[in-house]
């Protein structure tokens, strides 16, 4: 399984962004996903999850209200909509896919760039 982020950039505080996560190879394979980030000097955290079907999604704190995670799987992709972005949102964001066998994979990441 490959996972290619892309929708990154930079914007305004208050702005929004949509990142997208487009899967390849055996998408079959895959049960949940979910989007994390890491800013500079910190450790990577977790975003948002959506199970496989999509019915059931989870969120950090810090982005709940703000943050809306879905998934198209025929289309092989999950989105993060990201509103009311804040200076403090400012990251690498990585996809991350869990498979149904216990395989894990992770998307090259994404610069999302927040300024105040």
């Amino acid at each position: 399984v490959q996972l290619v982020e892309s929708g990154g950039g930079l914007v305004q505080a208050g702005g929004s962004l949509r990142l997208s996560c487009a899967a390849s190879g055996i998408t079959f394979s895959i049960n949940a996903m979910g989007w994390y980030r890491q800013a500079p000097g910190k450790q990577r955290e977790l975003v948002a999850v959506i199970t496989s079907g999509g019915g059931s999604t989870n969120y950090a704190d810090s982005v709940k209200g703000r943050f809306t995670i879905s998934r198209d799987n025929a289309k092989n992709t999950m989105y993060l909509q990201m509103n009311s972005l804040k200076p403090e949102d400012t990251a690498v964001y990585y996809c991350h896919a869990l498979g149904r066998l216990g395989g894990r994979w992770w998307g090259q990441g994404t610069q999302v760039t927040v300024s105040s």
